[in-house]
C-alpha cells in the first residue's frame, strides 16, 4: 500500500517505470540498462544494499570513449528509505519515513535541487557509505548466513552476532593487516579497518555509531583502525563511538585518518571484506580510493 502511494505521487512528476528487484545484482543490472537507454533519473526504494547496487550500475557502467563520464552526464539518483538502517538517506538529511521522503524528493525535482557527491572504491566496487576489512566484515558474513537460513535480521541480532564474533571467533591476538599510504611509512600490526565515506558508520536501532564523525560526501575517505583488541580498550572505543562528539575515538592503539585520497590495507592472511553491508569474500590486498564528484543525488 505505501509503495502504491509513493508510486502514485512520483508518477505525478515523472513518467515512471516500476521494476521490482528479484535477486542480488538485479538493481545493478537494471541501473546499467537505464544508463544505456539514456534515462536521466532513477528512483530507489530500499536499503543501503539496493542503493549500492544501483550506484554501481550507474557509475560502474558510465564510461565513455574518453573514460568515466562526469556526474552530469549520468542519471541522477533519487533514493527513498526502504531498508533497515538507511544510513545513506539519513546522511543526506532525508526523512526516515518513505512517504515524507517522497515529498522532499518531489520538491527537490520541482525546484531543480541536487548535490554531487563522492564515492569510495574497493576491489572494483563503489561504495556510498562504508567498507571494512576484518571484524566488521566477519559480522556481515555471519549475518548474511543467518539471513540465508531464514532468520529475521534485527539490530539485536547484529549486536549478538558482533559480541559472539568478538569473544569467540575473531583472532584478537595476531594482527594481520598493514596500512600503506603513498609517500608514508607502512604501519603494521592492525587488526581491522573501517573505511567511511560519510558519517555515521551505521545505526544500532536509532542510535548512530560514529567511528569517523568527520567523514563526508565532499571529502576523501576516513579510516578507523585498531592495533589492539583487548576487552577494556574496545569497550572504551565503543563508548566514544556512541557519544555525541565530533572527534573519532582516541587511544594509543587507535589509528584515524581523515580525507584520504587512497590507501591500501594489506593482510598476511585472507580477511573478510564488506562494502555497504555486503560481504565480498576474503581478500589479502585491498586498495581503497576516493572517487570525488561521482554521482548526482536528488535531495
Amino acid at each position: 500500500m505505501r509503495r502504491d502511494v509513493i508510486a502514485h505521487a512520483l508518477a505525478s512528476q515523472a513518467e515512471l517505470d516500476i521494476v521490482e528487484t528479484r535477486y542480488r545484482g538485479h538493481a545493478a543490472a537494471l541501473a546499467a540498462a537505464a544508463v544505456a537507454d539514456g534515462h536521466r533519473l532513477l528512483f530507489t526504494l530500499g536499503g543501503d544494499g539496493t542503493v549500492n547496487e544501483t550506484v554501481n550500475g550507474i557509475v560502474g557502467n558510465g564510461r565513455g570513449s574518453a573514460g568515466p563520464r562526469a556526474a552530469d552526464q549520468l542519471p541522477a539518483l533519487a533514493p527513498l528509505p526502504g531498508g533497515g538502517a538507511n544510513v545513506f538517506t539519513r546522511a543526506l538529511g532525508l526523512p526516515a519515513d518513505p512517504i515524507d521522503a517522497t515529498g522532499r524528493i518531489i520538491d527537490a525535482i520541482c525546484h531543480g535541487r541536487h548535490r554531487v557527491i563522492g564515492l569510495g572504491l574497493a576491489c572494483g566496487r563503489h561504495f556510498i557509505v562504508n567498507a571494512g576489512i576484518g571484524m566488521d566484515a566477519e559480522v556481515v558474513r555471519a549475518v548474511e548466513g543467518l539471513r540465508a537460513s531464514g532468520r529475521t535480521i534485527t539490530p539485536r541480532l547484529y549486536l549478538r552476532t558482533a559480541l559472539h564474533q568478538f569473544f569467540s571467533v575473531t583472532d584478537r591476538r595476531k594482527p594481520a593487516l598493514t596500512l600503506e599510504r603513498p609517500g608514508q611509512p607502512a604501519t603494521g600490526g592492525v587488526f581491522f579497518g573501517i573505511v567511511s565515506n560519510t558519517a555515521p558508520w551505521t545505526y544500532l536501532g536509532r542510535r548512530p555509531v560514529n567511528p569517523s564523525p568527520a567523514a563526508g560526501f565532499d571529502t576523501g575517505l576516513d579510516l578507523f583502525a585498531v592495533r589492539r583488541m583487548g576487552t577494556v580498550g574496545t569497550l572504551n572505543e565503543l563508548r566514544q563511538m556512541f557519544a555525541a562528539r565530533d572527534q573519532p575515538p582516541d587511544g594509543k592503539h587507535v589509528l584515524s585518518l581523515h580525507d584520504e585520497p587512497e590507501f591500501t590495507l594489506r593482510s598476511d592472511r585472507p580477511m573478510a571484506l564488506q562494502v555497504d553491508g555486503e560481504y565480498l569474500g576474503e581478500q589479502e590486498v585491498v586498495q581503497f580510493r576516493s572517487v570525488p564528484h561521482a554521482l548526482r543525488v536528488i535531495v
